[in-house]
């Protein structure tokens, strides 16, 4: 990653209310990008949003629905970017269940309408699509997943996610096509990261932030499916891969312009009761945790892991940090919110903490 080149670079960002999306905005102001952001409201209270001050060092803050293209458009066209990232998602899968019709509006046709303005909007050369780890046909095999791998999903959420694969793919062949980038000048690509730790994250019904909420209440961690193996990795790995992934579309869009993964080491795919152990340990949870079957809950898969070899070989991008330091990060950021500290300069000393580590 090239700090220089963020510099005074316009960026259009989607989603830059929510978790991912608010250390991403952050990263961006502390590399001196003009950040111009569009996305719904907080979707939580707290939100890392508020709490780290992100919107006083934006260009502009647009609260707009992706589901509508003229707003979603305009916006665009006002912030005149050269490189877009679109992080604004339904990304909950157990809440897939419960409304998979406005899952599948904001992954897919948002998905659509982020592209549509993208073609309305001249001065675009670079365009990341986040979608997911899930979007991949799972077989529960034990060895990671490949980015030509078939896409797929069992619940809502990550058919969905595989559809906006779909989508992106279908765009970048019928109006952004490599072979004609002297043209367009636009390079489309689609990053799938793992599950990401951080501080800031209160969504519901996510395995950590359950934990971290149980352990400030003083209550016993319960955990439905102890051996499901998950990519774990801080927060800042996938960012960190979709920086370095936009600025190399920027440079040589047609060698760039497909999917990528950037997941975590082979090691650190652990199962969650390993997880769930080693961050109660940190935490000096006195309740402890325990197992409680769900008869009821949806299907989640058991074995997930991606392959980062792509990344590591063309974009000469790896992981930073080891889960272990992955979770201390995490609890000092917690400490600071329950101790009141000041979470914009606590988020951007971890940031610039992890720039300064170069990694195994």
């Amino acid at each position: 990653m090239n700090a220089g080149f963020w510099r005074g670079r316009r960026v259009f960002l989607t989603g830059h209310t929510g978790f991912k999306g608010s250390w991403l905005a952050l990263w961006l102001q502390r590399l001196g990008a003009e950040v111009h952001g569009y996305a719904l409201a907080p979707a939580t209270d707290p939100a890392l949003f508020d709490l780290a001050g992100v919107a006083p060092g934006l260009a502009a803050s647009t609260l707009g629905d992706i589901g509508e293209l003229g707003a979603l458009a305009g916006a665009m066209a006002a912030a005149a970017p050269e490189v877009v990232f679109h992080l604004a998602a339904q990304a909950l899968v157990r809440h897939s269940y419960q409304d998979p019709v406005a899952t599948y509006a904001t992954n897919v046709m948002g998905t659509v309408n982020l592209l549509e303005a993208v073609r309305r909007t001249p001065g675009v050369r670079a365009v990341v699509l986040v979608t997911t780890d899930k979007c991949y046909e799972n077989k529960e095999w034990p060895w990671g997943y490949r980015e030509d791998e078939a896409m797929g999903g069992h619940d809502p959420y990550s058919s969905s996610k595989a559809c906006a694969e779909l989508v992106a793919s279908a765009y970048r062949r019928s109006f952004f096509p490599p072979g004609d980038h002297g043209r367009h000048g636009v390079a489309v690509a689609t990053a799938r990261a793992g599950n990401v730790l951080g501080g800031g994250d209160w969504a519901g019904e996510r395995l950590v932030p359950d934990i971290l909420r149980a352990v400030a209440a003083g209550r016993e961690v319960v955990i439905r499916n102890p051996d499901a193996v998950r990519p774990w990795q801080h927060v800042l790995e996938p960012l960190s891969g979709y920086l370095t992934l936009a600025e190399a579309l920027h440079r040589d869009g047609p060698g760039f312009a497909e999917p990528w993964n950037f997941g975590p080491w082979e090691a650190d795919a652990q199962p969650v009761r390993w997880l769930v152990d080693r961050l109660t340990t940190l935490l000096g949870a006195r309740a402890g945790w325990r197992i409680e079957a769900d008869p009821g809950a949806p299907h989640e898969a058991g074995h997930l892991r991606l392959d980062i070899s792509k990344a590591r070989s063309r974009l000469d991008w790896q992981p930073r940090w080891p889960l272990a330091r992955c979770l201390e990060t995490l609890v000092e950021w917690q400490r600071g919110y329950l101790a009141q500290a000041d979470l914009r300069a606590l988020t951007l000393a971890q940031i610039a903490a992890f720039e300064a580590d170069a990694g195994p």
